[in-house]
């Protein structure tokens, strides 16, 4: 790599002078590969055209013609900065025309697996860039933004997995990290507009669901139907297919067991008693996997103890799942016809309590801890005993052996 010298440097900043690719490249290289003096200066030059009223002009010739990756996230770097601090000022056509750019870049780097595969950070970084624009721009000045992304998406299955992507960072943008980034006014008007849009959204994500056997977009429709669920309209979850399909469908599949039952955590997690005969069905149901796919003579301590990431995650995905669900909706199905189910439940969380993990434990003892407090508030020691403590009274003398074997051991 070529010594820095600060007057050759200098011509980056010259915007009379067509720009200079391999000199760019050459500063973004000691950027990631200099100490000292060299870095100090190469990071001098690279903030001071970062901050250059007019450095995004130079954008697209850097990503056109060079062939660092690491020169081109640069590139994305100066796009970001001038959406973030100038977009209100620039002129509405310079706006337009960095938006169909943005786009145009992300449908050529998101159409094929490969280019996608060997792109992700770059990618990464233009999907965050189009939600910037989109909470400046949308819905008043790109009404159709939604309509545009669900039929882009329908033409290629890559460009739709990333599209997916998208509307999970949007979502996250605008419910769960709107506060304090956009005004309170700003942020109502775009969650409203995401509900009376959310049809075309929950379409194209149900037509996934139902029928594509591609892995990895199934994965980040489900990754990011999960950021959906605890803001769109009801209907959609309690109306359609879509519980039984997560139950039926992906929850036995390894690879998508973990972000279902995530999904069915936030649905467990609601309280609608119009809804309560599909809260009982929704219980019965998943049990019923539970029980295929676990063994009740399963050492859950092993498992968690010997497992991979990916299987630790399960054990503690089911935990969330059969607490918040207990939690919940205890009493709905504790009838006598369901609750054979409540007491597999019961078994599978002795057996995770079991497993010598302090989160883990931690989750479960919330429950045991809210159970024996209802239970008590109910009915008071010293009372004829009720019957909703005797339906749980063979499972508590097992979690009370838990406890005192877990308590700390006095010195």
């Amino acid at each position: 790599m070529a010594t820095l010298r600060m007057e050759e440097a200098q011509k980056l900043l010259d915007f009379t002078q067509k720009l200079d690719i391999s000199l760019l490249e050459n500063i973004v290289g000691c950027l990631y590969n200099s100490q000292g003096e060299q870095l100090r200066l190469a990071q001098e030059i690279l903030t001071t055209l970062k901050e250059h009223p007019d450095a995004w002009t130079r954008v697209d010739t850097i990503l056109e013609f060079s062939e660092n990756q690491q020169t081109k996230y640069y590139a994305l770097q100066i796009l970001e900065e001038v959406i973030k601090t100038r977009w209100k000022v620039l002129p509405r056509n310079q706006c337009e025309g960095i938006k169909k750019y943005v786009v145009g870049l992300i449908i050529k780097t998101s159409s094929s697996s490969e280019v996608m595969e060997t792109s992700k950070v770059y990618l990464n970084k233009l999907n965050i860039i189009l939600v910037q624009i989109l909470k400046r721009e949308w819905p008043k000045n790109w009404e159709s933004f939604i309509s545009d992304i669900v039929g882009a998406s329908k033409t290629n299955e890559t460009l739709c997995q990333n599209n997916m992507i998208i509307l999970k960072l949007l979502s996250e943008e605008v419910f769960d990290f709107s506060s304090g980034q956009i005004t309170q006014t700003k942020a109502k008007h775009l969650k409203d507009t995401m509900c009376s849009e959310f049809s075309q959204v929950f379409t194209l994500c149900s037509y996934v669901l139902e029928n594509s056997l591609n892995a990895p977009l199934i994965s980040s429709t489900l990754e990011t139907l999960l950021k959906f669920l605890n803001w769109i309209p009801l209907g959609y979850i309690f109306e359609t297919k879509l519980i039984n399909m997560l139950v039926e469908k992906f929850l036995v599949i390894p690879m998508f067991r973990n972000v279902t039952l995530k999904c069915l955590s936030e649905i467990a997690g609601l309280l609608l008693s119009n809804y309560d005969h599909i809260f009982v069905q929704l219980f019965v149901q998943t049990m019923e996997q539970f029980v295929q796919m676990i063994p009740t003579d399963t050492n859950m301590n092993q498992i968690y103890a010997n497992g991979n990431d990916e299987e630790q995650c399960f054990v503690q995905n089911l935990a969330m799942f059969l607490c918040t669900f207990l939690r919940v909706h205890a009493t709905l199905v504790e009838k006598r016809e369901t609750a054979e189910a409540v007491n597999k439940a019961l078994v599978y969380l002795v057996m995770i309590s079991e497993v010598e993990d302090v989160e883990l434990f931690k989750i479960c003892l919330e429950y045991w801890n809210s159970l024996a407090s209802d239970l008590y508030k109910e009915n008071p020691y010293g009372q004829p005993t009720g019957t909703r403590r005797q339906f749980y009274s063979s499972i508590l003398s097992k979690v009370r052996n838990i406890m005192i074997s877990r308590m700390a051991k006095p010195e």
